[in-house]
């Protein structure tokens, strides 16, 4: 009797736990494989042929497509003489730093003729993210789409679209941008800006010669779409709009936003919009542009043209035979902000609300362990001896953190942590407020030279941080688009001036603020985010302009491990490169 009810009860728990296994593993993702050979591709833009760096020939490059909770695995082979690295933005990295991609940040760069497996999973996310180049200007071709869709049986809190569209958006230039970029630091003025835009890889028809070079949608009557809107642009920020359509923002960043409808979206480097389009309910006798172009607000000039695309519905097949068959339709355009309409940015940036409701609620961090106050901005370094720059009052173009000009090392800040090598590569002395206080949005000092220097913050595992983000109007204010690796923060607060500390914090929005991972730091104001650093590992922060990051606007924060085995960071891969 004995051993027949033992036979039982271990029958019993081997079958409670092959279904609990069944159970974890119907709710586990499955691993994904993708090969990446980053190689040069002729391609043919604005009347003129070029060789370009891109992922197995194309542009924008392969569309990554995962579930939440699946593993990636992406083989990355480089046949080019540029040593690349790639990041994959926005995606959390849970213990998996060794894949986030920064060059000499976390990872030394993929050299000619080398490979490396990016291996990450992705954890508690679901949405539009995308994946760049991460060293020098290389993602100005080197960029595409990634779709998170949500697990299986979990539906979007929206309704389901009829079809789902990427659009990135990106900036081209007629000349290598190796060589722009690379000019520009050496003469310490600002790189020649860019030729076009281009909505997923086209220019459109707006530019000389790029009319059959225009991206086109096909609607149909009545459907509703889920546009994927992604900024790949490398310094500018834009505003899209489609003519004679609404569209319902429903995501930013990768996290589901309250519904609400626009006719234009602002969208930054580094950031993604999900918006609902609704096909009008009859096919009407017209085509429709979907452009974009830039909100600036900085002293530098800019690329001030329009990139465009064609919305066009699919008309009733019996119409065939009717003369409107060859009928030109006519072209409609949409109406956009002038190029610095900070109103219009403001009260956009201010309707992206999150959920915050009991399936998908609004974490933040309502104590605060540390308060960091940064000052983002631009300023100069001094030209080297009997040499003339082209900054100025013949000195070099600086951006700082804090009047910290970034230098990027030649070891990788992850290694150095992690094999307790500091030594000689950082210091963990970065300014946790100014060096000086000055009316950071009024008259500017007369000194504008930076401070050059690799320093980090250190903090430790789950430290909640405050940061406070402000503009300053050294050479000029400007909007920054700031982009934190590694952490999604929320935007507890913005405003106009000079952070007020006593004032301003009274307004702080506890309750429903906007989750992101790159948020706008208003020109001539200031933003303030919070975030947990529930994360271990080495994570860069800078502003997605990337002439900004290579001018020295970006710093990192050190977040040791936690006690727990499931707080640390593991060791780096086997196949990571090697400085």
């Amino acid at each position: 009797m004995g051993s027949a009810f033992l036979r039982i009860l271990v029958t019993a728990l081997c079958a409670l736990w092959i279904f609990s296994e069944l159970v974890v593993a119907k709710h586990a993702g499955i691993t994904r494989h993708y090969k990446f050979d980053i190689k040069l591709q002729n391609v043919t833009r604005l009347c003129r042929t070029k060789s370009i760096v891109t992922v197995n020939g194309q542009i924008p490059g392969p569309r990554i497509i995962a579930r939440e909770g699946d593993r990636l695995l992406i083989k990355v082979v480089n046949h080019v003489q540029y040593n690349v690295t790639l990041h994959w933005h926005g995606i959390r990295q849970l213990r998996s730093g060794w894949a986030d991609g920064p060059a000499y940040v976390t990872q030394c760069p993929i050299q000619t003729g080398q490979s490396y497996v990016y291996n990450f999973t992705v954890t508690g996310q679901r949405g539009t993210l995308f994946w760049h180049a991460h060293i020098s200007w290389l993602r100005a071709t080197l960029y595409g789409p990634i779709v998170i869709l949500p697990k299986k049986g979990v539906s979007y809190p929206f309704p389901l679209p009829h079809k789902e569209v990427p659009i990135i958006f990106g900036e081209w230039w007629k000349a290598d941008t190796e060589k722009i970029i690379s000019q520009a630091l050496k003469t310490g003025g600002a790189p020649n800006i860019s030729d076009a835009y281009t909505i997923n890889g086209h220019p459109g028809l707006l530019y000389n010669c790029s009319a059959k070079d225009t991206f086109k949608l096909k609607v149909k009557p009545g459907k509703t779409y889920l546009l994927r809107l992604i900024n790949a642009a490398l310094n500018d920020e834009l505003f899209f709009s489609i003519a004679n359509h609404s569209l319902t923002v429903v995501e930013a960043d990768a996290v589901y936003v309250k519904p609400f409808k626009t006719h234009i979206v602002l969208i930054t480097p580094g950031q993604t919009t999900n918006v609902l389009l609704m096909a009008k309910a009859k096919a009407p006798n017209s085509t429709f542009l979907m452009a974009a172009r830039p909100y600036a607000t900085g002293p530098g000039s800019f690329d001030n043209t329009t990139t465009a695309g064609i919305l066009e519905y699919d008309q009733n097949p019996s119409a065939t035979n009717s003369k409107s068959k060859n009928k030109k339709l006519p072209l409609l355009k949409p109406s956009l902000p002038v190029f610095n309409d900070t109103t219009f940015a403001t009260k956009f940036v201010k309707k992206i609300r999150s959920l915050a409701n009991a399936r998908f609620p609004a974490k933040v961090p309502k104590k605060v362990d540390r308060r960091f106050f940064f000052t983002i901005g631009l300023g100069s370094l001094p030209c080297s001896q009997n040499k003339t720059c082209q900054g100025p009052n013949n000195t070099m173009f600086a951006a700082s953190v804090n009047n910290v000009s970034f230098v990027q090392p030649n070891i990788a800040l992850l290694q150095s942590h992690f094999l307790n090598r500091s030594k000689g590569v950082y210091t963990t002395d970065f300014p946790t407020n100014p060096p000086f206080k000055f009316n950071y949005t009024g008259t500017p000092p007369s000194n504008t030279m930076t401070a050059k220097g690799t320093k980090v913050v250190v903090l430790p595992f789950n430290t909640s941080v405050e940061l406070v983000m402000q503009d300053t109007s050294i050479i000029g204010a400007e909007s920054h688009p700031l982009h934190l690796h590694g952490f999604n923060f929320f935007v507890v607060g913005q405003g106009f001036g000079n952070f007020d500390p006593k004032k301003d914090p009274v307004k702080f929005n506890l309750v429903d603020p906007a989750e992101r991972n790159t948020v706008g730091v208003p020109s001539g104001g200031w933003v303030a985010i919070r975030f947990l650093a529930d994360n271990p590992g080495v994570w860069f922060m800078h502003c997605h302009l990337e002439v900004h990051t290579s001018w020295g606007l970006k710093m990192a924060w050190v977040v040791n491990d936690g006690k727990r085995p499931s707080q640390k960071l593991p060791p780096p891969p086997s196949d990571l490169p090697k400085c």
